[in-house]
């Protein structure tokens, strides 16, 4: 089974909202998924993206492969800061 880190789309018409999914590769957009991750948020400026890193990355550990725009949104990841 090819699973992917992928967005399925929630809100209304003209209000999207979406939710980071893992979810099988053959599955439609918006159905069958096997873990929630995070959520996206396009309409707020600046768009918000929230996403439980540990899960990701035990995702893409095991050989999930994220879609096109999940490869964007993963370069919004926070560094780590050190404070001396």
């Amino acid at each position: 089974m090819a699973v992917t880190l992928r967005l399925a789309r929630y809100g209304a018409k003209k209000r999207p909202f979406y939710r980071v999914v893992v979810a099988d590769r053959k599955a439609r957009r918006d159905g069958r998924f096997i873990e929630h991750v995070g959520s996206y948020d396009p309409t707020e400026d600046p768009a918000v993206v929230e996403l439980d890193w540990e899960r990701v990355d035990h995702w893409l550990s095991k050989g999930a492969q994220p879609s096109r725009t999940m490869k964007t949104l993963l370069k919004t990841r926070p560094e780590a800061t050190e404070e001396t």
